[in-house]
């Protein structure tokens, strides 16, 4: 019981480091103007370096790829190069740590980048790579918002809109566990958009 105690009391650091990043992130992506997302990112990713000081935590990792893979897409330009780089070495030491993390949050992260980052030679995209990773994500967690979310927006890129609107109407019908509500609203607003722009 002490033991156990204890453990719970070295794991909180790290849980309150994580709900501060989710929260913050949730409100920089949905909240902010998109003029001041970049840099808002910026400062949020130096709090991430949390990570430092626990790097055996996949959900940290988790969490500094995905803020570095934003602000990556809020800015854009030669600098988001290396910050998706950044972000994919974020995701493979999370997954190398724990590949179930998040419950496949990494997975679906690092698929997303490989399939918004452009190819070879310029940088590392690949469709190929990234609905293998996609769908290991969604194989983690099928029902999930994110996984069905990023599948969909693969998909519709891909040209197959019928099953993109599968996806999407499987990730709306899903419920927000606590503490995801902020982050479920945007993303909810992410797949109504997506939505209407699939193909009847």
């Amino acid at each position: 019981m002490a033991e156990a105690r204890r453990h719970r009391r070295r794991r909180t650091p790290v849980a309150a480091g994580l709900h501060e990043l989710q929260s913050r992130w949730a409100n920089i992506s949905y909240q902010l103007p998109e003029s001041r997302r970049e840099d808002a990112f910026d400062q949020l990713y130096k709090r991430a370096a949390l990570v430092a000081a626990h790097p055996q935590s996949a959900e940290l990792h988790t969490w500094a790829g995905i803020i570095r893979a934003s602000e990556a897409g809020a800015g854009g330009g030669l600098s988001a190069l290396s910050q998706v780089k950044e972000a994919r070495q974020q995701f493979e030491k999370a997954l190398a740590i724990d590949p179930k993390v998040l419950n496949g949050s990494a997975y679906t992260s690092l698929g997303t980048l490989y399939h918004k980052v452009p190819g070879w030679p310029i940088a590392f995209g690949d469709d190929d790579k990234a609905r293998e990773l996609l769908q290991k994500g969604l194989a983690i967690n099928p029902d999930g918002i994110d996984s069905n979310y990023f599948w969909a927006d693969f998909l519709h890129d891909q040209g197959d809109d019928a099953k993109a609107r599968q996806a999407l109407q499987k990730a709306l019908a899903r419920s927000s566990p606590p503490r995801r509500e902020s982050a479920d609203a945007g993303r909810r607003q992410d797949i109504q958009k997506l939505m209407s722009q699939l193909k009847s």
